[in-house]
């Protein structure tokens, strides 16, 4: 039908194998999965439809639109979706006497949920959400050969940073030429997110006082942005000598996203900033080390948090004050926003072929902000490095 290259068959098999032994494992007779992510996780299609999972045998894929598409891309069989009643005909006879039903709570409108569970009045809703988002943790081979080739893209765009950035250029066009870059290398621009209201275009390309600027984004760095509308990122706020101009980019290929964070400096950084980027690498090496399988996801965050406290830079660290946010790091594949968290109140162990975007920064009101930022794999010795462009700052000559 179309030249574009599938998910391999045997790939989307493996996940609703492990997706129904939880099922089963669970109590759970079936589970409508409604979104874009979750559905192409488990058919590798992301055509317009829902799909069901019973937890055992042949899950379905009702499709709206495309149907066609679906058919070619898809490793589920597949069925036109038809009416929204004759849809609600087709799902009773498969769920049947099902006393269970899991739905995405987490991402699931309210009203279209209620419109779901009045085709089973007799079913109890439970939320699968969590427990998806844990299988969707842990790459696959496959998953972690896309993230790499995400990696070979957004290292290019490092390496070109030298060329970009002068004296006299804005905020929006270093951006622009960044995102002109990654897009004749096939990143379609998209970095989808789970959480409610979070958005995201390329990342964070701010400097000085303006990457500062706090803003709604669940990040330690906030960005002007262009308006009210659009509060966060790149703004016409020209770089300066002597400011840190942070470069905080996606890269996505296949629909797996990493995440990267570089420095650069026209001229020379004051020193405290310069120690305060020092310590980020500290950081960074620190919990290199200690991610292992069978380590809290929370530990990597308090230990950092000590490292912070005894360099006397708490106020800074992931924000200012009342505006920090509190994680240290954040799962990445094909949401921006993936398990594992690396945060306090999340006990979950780490697990071989998790990938964390690890993201030590600090933010000094009117001045900018410092950090760093890898997107690491669990491994059994630790965390491996998917990102691998060089993580001394960029210093350009005035």
């Amino acid at each position: 039908m179309h030249p574009l290259p599938k998910i391999p068959k045997e790939e989307i098999e493996s996940r609703l194998g492990r997706f129904q032994d939880f099922l089963q494992q669970a109590g759970i007779d079936g589970a409508l999965i409604t979104q874009n992510i979750d559905l192409y996780y488990l058919t590798g299609t992301m055509q317009n439809g829902v799909l069901f999972v019973p937890s055992s045998g042949e899950p379905c894929l009702y499709v709206k639109k495309s149907v066609e598409r679906a058919k070619f891309e898809a490793s589920v069989a597949v069925e036109e979706m038809g009416r929204f009643k004759e849809l609600g005909e087709k799902l009773k006879a498969r769920f049947r006497n099902g006393k269970r039903l899991g739905i995405e709570m987490d991402v699931l409108p309210y009203g279209l949920a209620m419109r779901y569970l009045r085709f089973f009045p007799e079913a109890e809703p439970v939320d699968i959400s969590f427990s998806l988002r844990q299988q969707r943790a842990v790459k696959s081979s496959y998953e972690i050969e896309q993230l790499k080739e995400a990696a070979k893209m957004v290292h290019q765009v490092i390496e070109s940073l030298p060329k970009m950035i002068r004296p006299g250029v804005s905020e929006l066009e270093l951006a622009a030429n960044i995102e002109y870059q990654l897009r004749k290398m096939g990143n379609y621009g998209l970095y989808r997110m789970r959480a409610y209201n979070q958005e995201l275009v390329l990342g964070m390309v701010a400097s000085g006082a303006a990457a500062a600027t706090p803003t709604y984004f669940d990040g330690p760095a906030g960005g002007l942005g262009l308006s009210t509308a659009h509060p966060q990122g790149a703004s016409r706020k020209i770089l300066a000598v002597g400011e840190p101009i942070l470069v905080d980019i996606s890269s996505v290929w296949e629909g797996y996203i990493v995440d990267q964070t570089r420095l650069v400096v026209i001229g020379d950084l004051e020193k405290d900033l310069e120690q305060a980027y020092q310590v980020a690498r500290q950081i960074l090496k620190e919990v290199e080390q200690m991610g292992k399988p069978g380590v809290a996801w929370q530990d990597l965050y308090l230990r950092a948090c000590e490292m912070v406290k005894e360099e006397g830079l708490e106020k800074h660290f992931m924000g200012y004050c009342a505006d920090q946010a509190r994680f240290l790091g954040h799962g990445v594949g094909l949401e921006l926003d993936e398990l594992p968290v690396l945060a306090k109140g999340f006990d979950q162990p780490l697990e071989e072929g998790m990938v964390i975007a690890i993201e030590p920064k600090f933010t000094f009101p009117q001045r900018g902000v410092v950090g760093i930022e890898n997107t690491y794999l669990v491994t059994k010795n630790g965390l491996e490095a998917i990102t691998f462009a060089s993580e001394e700052i960029i210093r350009l000559d005035l």
